[in-house]
């Protein structure tokens, strides 16, 4: 009689790369729509004499959004990843994206924390020794 043992699975697990990739493309969206907003808001302060300028927390969060989701989606598609952990607070500030518009991103945040829950998941980021950035 022999044990079964689960196949060790090498490289990233797919749910990972979901991750990574669901960021980045959500943070391009949300840089985009950031400019967006930034231009509706600067029309209507035209028009209005500057009192449109009292919404600008609704551009510069999804700005804000993007820097955090394009930095840490760069860190974790290289193999090996450069960082070994998943930011919880990165997708809480996805779903809370919803209030400036972002649909998009409350898909991502909810999935990304699904799937950082997985236990393959957590085991990849558990086994995995971050890159040290090299000095030139």
């Amino acid at each position: 009689m022999s044990e079964y043992q689960a196949p060790v699975s090498q490289g990233k697990p797919g749910k990972v790369q979901a991750i990574a990739i669901m960021t980045l493309i959500d943070g391009i969206l949300n840089a985009l729509m950031a400019i967006s907003w930034a231009v509706i808001i600067l029309t209507g302060a035209i028009a209005s004499l500057g009192v449109a300028l009292l919404c600008c927390p609704i551009a510069i969060y999804p700005a804000v959004v993007a820097v955090f989701e394009i930095i840490y989606a760069t860190k974790i598609m290289p193999e090996p990843p450069k960082t070994n952990e998943f930011p919880k607070y990165l997708a809480i500030l996805q779903i809370i994206n919803i209030v400036c518009g972002g649909i998009l991103s409350i898909v991502t945040g909810i999935l990304a924390l699904v799937f950082a829950n997985d236990p393959e998941v957590m085991g990849y980021f558990a086994s995995v020794e971050p890159q040290q950035p090299t000095a030139y």
